[in-house]
């Protein structure tokens, strides 16, 4: 069994309030988890209009059905409108 997170640093530079950067947020969450079936959740930045730290858990059988799908959702991320990806880090357990 293999369990990976990978955890995005990401700015919005067109967002002005938490409603808004909700707004951006919501629909990514919400896609990867009914695209990809991961667990996704916001674990940094709550507090902040322009900055999000979202996180990504994948298991997996093996490793390259993981990698697979952490493509699948770095893509999705950075396809995402009105997001800039900073930083990313992913761990492999």
């Amino acid at each position: 069994m293999i369990l990976a997170i990978t955890t995005w640093d990401l700015h919005l530079p067109s967002c002005h309030s938490l409603k808004e950067k909700r707004g951006v947020l919501k629909p990514l969450t919400v896609g990867l988890r009914r695209t990809l079936n991961v667990s996704v959740a916001e674990i940094g930045h709550q507090d902040l209009w322009q900055r999000a730290e979202i996180a990504c858990a994948v298991i997996g059988s093996a490793r390259p059905v993981v990698d697979d799908v952490l493509r699948a959702a770095d893509r999705m991320v950075e396809e995402t409108d009105g997001v800039r990806i900073m930083d990313t880090v992913t761990v492999f357990r």
